[in-house]
């Protein structure tokens, strides 16, 4: 018997899905959880027949929900019941017949014994059979993954995935309906510091990959949104950051009024410009890149940052100015912008990264 739980989500199943359930079981997989993610009434007979094998249990969705909620439906079902909460952990199973058993096998054997991680089926996406459409978008999806979250994954849409049962709680009810969720999944699993490692598979696409339900434009809108979601957080407070410096500066100025202009224009630059670091510091820390590290731990390579960044600003524009002659305004405002980004990611990764613990 195989101590994993497979569980698979499935909209309007074909033909080969009952022998494929099967040959699951023949390999000794013996807990099955199957979600009918709403399809249609002449598939009843299909989720009938598989429900009566001892096996298998089936979870019905009335209405298409979403691969995302239907795996979030197994994962709380498993982990509620006594006896599949017991098990290594959990394998999930796209329901098109594109993960070949010989690879489910492979997954709940690295999986056995294994906590902390998440295992991904990855498939090569060199090979001739691969769509063109699918080979651009995980070409994109996996640069865009290693730009804004430091990890390089080879297969960021894989749905052939082990997951040890200890962390499975950490993905029950994150973001993510449909198919962003299992992006979600990987953005959680970096930051909770869970392992994720890579498992070489069989790269099938049955004509062509007709059968998939992936909407290539909502699903993969949703898929960028929630990609850089944490760096448009990191722009907003950036931008409000600048707002309240703004503001501060210039009530600073009116109650420096008895300063030289010089004198007055620095202090008021310097009190408004430590008021705004430290609010954005705060905010950056508890909610951008919700990092539990100690505040004696970042904010000294906080306030570092921000003294070579604003060095690095004003040299930089004076550098271009004297090769280009173009206005130091105009100068400023692009090399701002790429500061910006490398704050971002110096941030994320270096400062406020909390460190995965090594195992023993």
């Amino acid at each position: 018997m195989k101590n994993c739980v497979v569980a698979i989500p499935v909209l309007e199943p074909n033909e080969a899905f009952i022998p494929y359930v099967k040959q699951l079981i023949q390999e000794a997989f013996t807990s099955i959880v199957i979600v009918n993610d709403g399809s249609s009434s002449d598939k009843t007979s299909v989720f009938e027949l598989l429900d009566k094998l001892p096996e298998v249990t089936v979870l019905t969705h009335t209405i298409n929900m979403g691969k995302g909620r239907a795996l979030k439906n197994a994962f709380n079902y498993i982990l509620n019941d006594s006896e599949l909460s017991k098990r290594h952990g959990v394998i999930t199973v796209d329901g098109d017949g594109q993960h070949e058993v010989s690879d489910v096998l492979k997954i709940c054997s690295q999986l056995d014994g294994k906590t902390a991680v998440l295992l991904l089926g990855v498939r090569h996406f060199s090979e001739d059979n691969v769509p063109l459409s699918s080979r651009l978008g995980n070409t994109m999806t996996r640069r865009l993954f290693k730009l804004l979250y430091g990890e390089k994954i080879n297969d960021t849409q894989t749905g052939l995935r082990g997951i040890s049962l200890d962390v499975l709680p950490e993905f029950v009810a994150i973001e993510g309906e449909r198919f962003s969720y299992e992006t979600n999944m990987l953005i959680v699993a970096i930051q909770k510091r869970i392992e994720v490692q890579e498992v070489p598979i069989q790269t099938v696409y049955i004509k062509d990959n007709e059968e998939s339900h992936f909407n290539p434009f909502k699903d993969s809108v949703e898929i960028y949104v929630l990609l850089f979601k944490n760096f448009f957080k990191f722009m907003s407070v950036s931008f409000t950051s600048f707002l309240i410096d703004i503001s501060f500066f210039q009530v600073f100025l009116l109650a420096l009024s008895f300063l030289v202009t010089k004198r007055r224009i620095m202090v008021a630059t310097l009190l408004a410009r430590a008021i705004s670091s430290l609010l954005n510091y705060i905010v950056n820390r508890k909610w951008v890149f919700e990092s539990n590290k100690r505040w004696e731990k970042t904010l000294f390579s906080y306030y570092s940052l921000v003294a070579v960044q604003a060095f690095a600003s004003g040299l930089s524009v004076y550098w271009l100015f004297q090769l280009t002659g173009v206005r130091e305004v105009v100068l400023k405002f692009f090399v701002d912008t790429l500061l910006f980004v490398l704050s971002y990611r110096i941030q994320k990764f270096l400062i406020f990264k909390e460190r995965r613990k090594k195992k023993d």
